[in-house]
């Protein structure tokens, strides 16, 4: 049996896991593009540490983070009477945490390959610094904002091990796609769980190759005499 409910769930986590990582990433992967500064292979190392990392040991830290002993936990349970872990809004704080690497890296690289040139002329035409990166940088880096958003939505999707221990398996509020095919399993329903694998794999498979053709055709564009 399909689990519309967990699947549209995973979808609005991961829609607003991109409305709300996207735009510090871009600036975070600007920054990192350009700077010398020494410390610079710390903040990308520590910033790559989801990649590395078990799944395990990101859920126990944010639970402590998120707990009531704590002064995130105790300012969310104030505001909203309930508990930052074990809540859709506990599940996007870690979606956030753990696809940092898959939003900044690839915009990082497209800002990279940006010849300093470019930037150079922008300034040389009188364009401060806020003008060059949305009039020139911006529409130069867009294969990598693409793809960091196509990465970003796709892993959110298929996360388990985060989601679990941070929002439990609360059906309706913190019980995705991922979750519920563990438990279909668990409960011997094959059939669902091979549903709604394959339509994980679908619009994953989906996302990626429409990602690749876009940005493709932005490469073949920007460059153009």
């Amino acid at each position: 049996m399909m689990d519309w409910t967990a699947v549209f769930l995973s979808v609005k986590l991961a829609l607003a896991t991109l409305v709300i990582l996207l735009p510090p990433a871009v600036l975070t992967a600007r920054w990192l593009a350009a700077t010398t500064w020494p410390g610079k292979p710390w903040i990308e190392g520590l910033l790559a540490l989801p990649l590395v990392l078990p799944p395990t040991v990101i859920g126990y830290y944010l639970l402590v983070v998120m707990g009531n002993q704590t002064l995130l936990g105790r300012t969310y349970h104030a505001l909203s009477g309930s508990t930052l872990a074990f809540s859709f809004s506990g599940l996007v704080a870690a979606s956030l945490i753990f696809n940092i690497p898959f939003a900044v890296q690839p915009v990082q690289r497209a800002f990279e390959a940006i010849a300093p040139e470019i930037r150079e002329a922008g300034q040389c035409c009188g364009l401060t610094f806020w003008q060059t990166f949305w009039r020139i940088e911006l529409p130069l880096a867009w294969p990598g904002l693409l793809s960091a958003a196509v990465m970003t939505f796709a892993h959110t999707l298929g996360e388990f091990g985060v989601v679990l221990m941070v929002g439990g398996n609360i059906p309706g509020a913190t019980k995705t796609v991922a979750i519920s095919i563990y438990d279909s399993v668990q409960a011997f329903d094959l059939q669902g769980a091979g549903r709604m694998a394959l339509l994980l794999v679908l619009v994953s498979l989906l996302t990626i190759v429409i990602s690749h053709g876009l940005v493709g055709r932005l490469m073949r564009r920007n460059s153009l005499p």
